[in-house]
């Protein structure tokens, strides 16, 4: 099974100096920052989840500075469990003879999101 742990510490990390900010620190971007990484993990997670869909993806609202750190958690854990389930997928797929593309690999979206909200903790909190 796939080892989210690095991207549930990240995001619980990052959610937590959110929540602790002060209002005009979410202000100057912090918020916006936040919204931007949590509507695309979000993404993300719906795009593993439903591969095969036509339709755009559900954006997540802005629902106001102060539960910006609560939307990141939400679409960080969100994405960890669609990237363990597309792993388990993945596993099945193998163990029955067919490929898996290794772009689309979850170990690879999970590296890739890690660094995605590290970066975005980073230019949140400069």
């Amino acid at each position: 099974m796939l080892d989210t742990s690095p991207l549930t510490a990240a995001v619980e990390r990052f959610a937590d100096r959110l929540r602790a900010m002060p209002q005009s620190r979410l202000q100057q971007g912090a918020a916006a920052e936040a919204l931007r990484l949590a509507r695309e993990l979000s993404a993300r997670a719906q795009r593993l989840e439903e591969p095969h869909r036509t339709a755009p993806v559900r954006e997540i609202p802005d629902a106001g500075l102060f539960v910006v750190g609560d939307q990141v958690a939400v679409a960080g854990l969100d994405l960890a469990e669609a990237l363990r389930a597309a792993d388990a997928e993945a596993a099945a797929t193998a163990g029955a003879g067919e490929g898996r593309e290794t772009a689309t690999a979850p170990s690879g979206i999970l590296d890739e999101a890690v660094r995605m909200v590290e970066q975005a903790e980073v230019r949140a909190t400069r």
